[in-house]
Formats: C-alpha cells, structure tokens, sequence
C-alpha cells in the first residue's frame, strides 16, 4: 500500500516539473489554494531533482523485484 502512495507521489512530482518545464505558465499562475500543490510539487522536482531521481530508481527496481 505505501509503495502505491509513494509511487504516485512520485509520478506527480515528476510530471508536475516536466510540465513547469515545457509550459511554465501553466502552473506559475496557480501558486496558492488547491491547484498550488502542482506547483509545489514542481518546485519539489527542481530543486530536489538528484533526490527524486534516486526515489525514482529505487521505486522503479522495488517495483520490479516485488512478488
């Protein structure tokens, strides 16, 4: 069950920091209330990005060497 959770937060801030990266308008107006969580979770993915490749790496060979 945490290895799904951590593989979708994963996926979010990945794609969250692809698409900052590609339009960044689209997330750059929406810094607060609900849809600021794409943003931060962008912010996450570039700033942190040695760290989320490593959680990436690892998610993915956990994922499939798991029964």
């Amino acid at each position: 069950m945490l290895n799904h959770l951590l593989t979708v937060i994963l996926l979010l801030i990945c794609t969250c920091a692809y698409l900052r990266a590609m339009a960044p308008s689209l997330l750059d107006k929406n810094k607060t209330g609900l849809l600021g969580i794409f943003w931060k979770c962008s912010r996450i993915g570039e700033r942190k990005s040695p760290y989320v490749a490593v959680c990436c790496v690892i998610m993915a060979l956990s994922i499939l060497f798991s029964d």
